[in-house]
């Protein structure tokens, strides 16, 4: 059993990692600011990560720190590009500080297949690929890049080990209601249309979260420590996928409905996980269909439509 720290872990990936991780036997901190955590069987600190004294304070004692908080909604990085480089930058800096004074094992960086944005389209990207800074494209990526740099920096002068988890895009039970899955299935329980922008043919592989939480179990292993991974869905699944199978789990009267392309709506770039299936024996486990049926369930429970 080792004593590990959670920030974000109030969040909606934060939670199923704490989850993991309790079920595991591990010993669980949730460093979270104002958001307590979903089960009470776990300490609690409530703790900004701009104040650098609370956040040494809230990881002494720890072995491993799992740093999951961040502005991960692209939209409010994009409104509010300031608070968000500061959150995900410096708050970074202030976790992994207060891991190496602390004396902390390991430190786990939650990044993001973004980070292979400007990236060439071909192969399937994996953990060799550079970093193109002239097309990371938004904020959140960028922020992203910077704390992935700054995990290096502090292997490489403060000896801190580090293994930097590159996430796809997470769905499943608490997701965030303004995404894609949560839109489309209230919408279906409410009798509205499902709409899809052009042919629905954009893709993103999505990663059911029990799968992505067990990720990060498996990276505790010794082997993982300094390196970097990729963890991705198995498969493209496109957004008509998406609305179809939705409907499929909730009946034929949930109608679909097309209207024109958005410009510039990105389609999606293929990103490998075969690093992670090699070194650390990760793969996704639960097929999409099954996934999405947990999602909406879940969803349906909660609004009681």
């Amino acid at each position: 059993m080792a004593r590990t720290v959670v920030t974000g872990g109030s969040g909606f990936i934060g939670s199923h990692v704490v989850d993991a991780l309790v079920d595991a036997g591990h010993e669980v901190t949730v460093i979270d600011h104002r958001v307590k955590p979903h089960r009470d069987d776990v300490r609690f600190e409530d703790v900004d990560l701009m104040d650098f004294s609370s956040v040494l304070t809230a990881i002494r004692g720890a072995e491993h720190v799992f740093h999951l908080a961040a502005v991960s909604n692209v939209n409010v990085a994009h409104k509010y590009p300031v608070y968000a480089t500061a959150l995900n930058v410096m708050g970074t800096a202030h976790a992994l500080e207060a891991a190496r004074l602390n004396g902390v094992k390991r430190f786990y960086l939650a990044s993001t297949v973004w980070v292979y944005n400007g990236a060439p389209n071909g192969a399937p990207a994996d953990e060799t690929v550079p970093f193109y800074l002239n097309g990371a494209g938004h904020i959140y990526t960028s922020s992203k890049i910077a704390a992935e740099m700054l995990c290096h920096n502090y292997q490489q002068l403060y000896d801190l080990p580090v293994t930097i988890l590159r996430y796809g895009i997470p769905y499943g039970p608490r997701m965030r209601e303004e995404l894609l899955m949560p839109i489309f299935i209230r919408k279906a329980l409410r009798g509205e249309p499902l709409t899809v922008a052009g042919t629905g043919d954009q893709f993103r592989k999505f990663l059911y979260v029990t799968d992505l939480a067990r990720a990060h179990l498996l990276a505790m292993d010794e082997r993982a420590a300094r390196e970097t991974y990729n963890i991705e869905g198995a498969r493209r699944v496109t957004i008509l996928e998406v609305a179809e199978g939705i409907r499929e789990i909730l009946g034929e009267h949930v109608r679909i409905e097309f209207v024109p392309a958005r410009p510039g709506d990105f389609p999606g770039k293929e990103v490998s996980f075969e690093k992670a299936r090699r070194e650390l024996g990760w793969e996704p486990l639960v097929d999409f269909k099954e996934g999405l049926r947990r999602t909406v369930e879940w969803f349906r429970a909660k609004w009681r439509l």
